[in-house]
């Protein structure tokens, strides 16, 4: 059965990854999807992974803290698809540091990456979200849309990630903030809050990867450690990760609403 058929969705972060699993997972489901991510290339092989499983999708490439994104990512949804019915907020990187070492742009770096992008993509949505279920609502029409917001288990504390866990904190009290003002509206707002989770930040720091010219990844020896420390043992895969947030999207939620869904190999409990 395709839950997501006819559906449009945004998935900021798509062009790898999660955001991208969740791209594909989604295409599989019937949905329609806005893809984004920083570079082109990434960006159109998910595109031609959503057409490969006979869906559509459109790109919009670029920095989603820029101030101009979340019109354009929305411009994207209406003028292609024509409605929105779902929006994920899953772009983010991490830049890492002590406290006491901390800078202050690497803090705000987190903020704007991880809570102020959200609130601003969540607020840029409201005439087709909100405002459009409102008039269905007054039609005596039942239509739900979804809003599904990335989070992370380091949202409860963790070393040397002060900046990423007060950003994935705070996306919490808004996921929960919207949840209320929203939910009369027949739209429901959740978050997941991934543990350990296969991706280019979680890979070993060894191998170089960056982004936005951070070095991002855990050292091999601290990756290993982690890995010992989650009941099963494993890092989790992006499917594995997309299935909770197509869950989040789908007919299956339309009772849950502000609530934030931990998969992390039982690591957190």
């Amino acid at each position: 059965m395709k839950m997501l058929e006819g559906k449009v969705a945004i998935i900021t972060g798509s062009g790898r990854g999660v955001g991208r699993a969740t791209a594909e997972l989604f295409a599989e489901h019937g949905a329609k999807v806005v893809v984004n991510d920083l570079d082109a290339g990434p960006a159109e092989e998910t595109i031609a992974a959503i057409r490969a499983k006979g869906s559509e999708g459109v790109s919009v490439v670029g920095d989603v803290t820029a101030a101009d994104f979340p019109k354009r990512a929305i411009a994207a949804a209406i003028d292609s698809f024509g409605r929105l019915d779902i929006l994920v907020n899953n772009a983010g990187y991490t830049w890492d540091a002590l406290i006491h070492k901390m800078t202050d742009e690497q803090f705000q770096k987190m903020l704007d990456v991880h809570l102020i992008t959200p609130f601003r993509m969540i607020r840029e949505a409201s005439p087709y979200m909100r405002d459009a279920a409102k008039t269905e609502i007054e039609q005596g029409i039942t239509n739900y849309r979804k809003i599904v917001n990335v989070t992370s288990v380091a949202a409860f504390g963790n070393v040397g990630q002060a900046n990423y866990s007060s950003a994935k904190s705070g996306l919490i009290g808004l996921t929960k903030t919207v949840a209320k003002e929203w939910g009369p509206f027949n739209i429901n707002t959740n978050a997941v809050a991934y543990g350990l989770v296969d991706t280019r930040l979680t890979q070993e720091k060894e191998k170089g990867e960056t982004v936005q010219g951070v070095a991002v990844g855990i050292p091999s020896k601290v990756r290993k450690m982690f890995e010992q420390a989650i009941p099963q043992r494993r890092a989790g895969t992006p499917e594995e990760a997309a299935s909770v947030i197509l869950f989040l999207a789908s007919p299956l939620s339309n009772y849950t609403n502000g609530q934030v869904v931990h998969m992390n190999g039982g690591s957190y409990t």
